[in-house]
């Protein structure tokens, strides 16, 4: 995998704040042992006393704010805290669902191992509305709006409503494969049929928040090429 330089990677930059679409396959913070690149590193070659304000999972790409200095850290980090920064993402999942302003409040618990599950009586509270936005035979294009930030929240709300993210393997999503999708589909012989996306199709979106006191943005990423690819597929053979 290419490792982009985090300049080719800015949606907006201030003095005070950078907001990246972070590319898939790439952490967002330093991962246990691991001497990968990631954003977290990305940016501090670019701006030394940079800040991730959050992170986002490996697989997940999109809109990631960074600050700059530790007074924008924790001007950022006060509105994750109460909830003042609002979080769109999009997700393809398994199977054809209308979801119409569904609201999911189901307590999230870290089960350890990379892995959270529901728990009702020790779970922390997590809240997610979700709408559909294109339908497909096989699949649906999701919009989720996230109210907490719990780890693999949208992730384990979709999977209780059986409406897995399309090749999250974790939360019983199956990897998209074009036979299943195409008509008269053939393999060549002695070749493995490989999925359309290497990775669970989540992508954050769009985030709104205060830039500084008075002013208020939204900034939108665009689909990495993965992404992209999915849904051309989806709308040529699937519709």
């Amino acid at each position: 995998m290419k490792i982009p330089k985090l300049q080719d990677i800015i949606i907006f930059e201030n003095d005070d704040l950078i907001v990246v679409n972070k590319p898939p396959f790439i952490s967002s913070l330093d991962e246990r042992e691991s001497e990968e690149p990631n954003i977290l590193r990305l940016a501090k070659q670019y701006h030394e006393d940079a800040q991730v304000c959050h992170r986002l999972d490996k697989d997940t790409s999109g809109a990631m704010i960074i600050a700059k200095n530790p007074e924008s850290y924790r001007f950022v980090s006060m509105q994750f805290e109460h909830r003042q920064v609002k979080k769109v993402y999009h997700a393809v999942v398994d199977g054809s669902h209308a979801f119409n302003d569904l609201f999911i409040d189901l307590p999230i618990l870290n089960a350890g191992r990379g892995k959270v599950i529901i728990s009702r009586g020790e779970g922390k509270r997590a809240e997610t509305y979700f709408n559909s936005l294109k339908y497909f035979k096989h699949y649906t294009l999701i919009e989720a709006r996230p109210v907490t930030g719990r780890m693999h929240q949208i992730r384990i709300h979709l999977a209780t409503q059986r409406a897995s993210i399309t090749g999250d393997i974790a939360y019983n999503g199956e990897p998209a494969y074009l036979s299943k999708i195409k008509r008269n589909f053939r393999l060549s012989k002695n070749e493995d049929e490989q999925p359309i996306m290497k990775r669970f199709a989540l992508h954050s979106k769009e985030v709104t928040f205060k830039i500084n006191e008075n002013e208020t943005q939204t900034f939108t990423a665009d689909y990495p090429k993965d992404f992209a690819v999915l849904l051309k597929l989806l709308e040529k053979n699937d519709c």
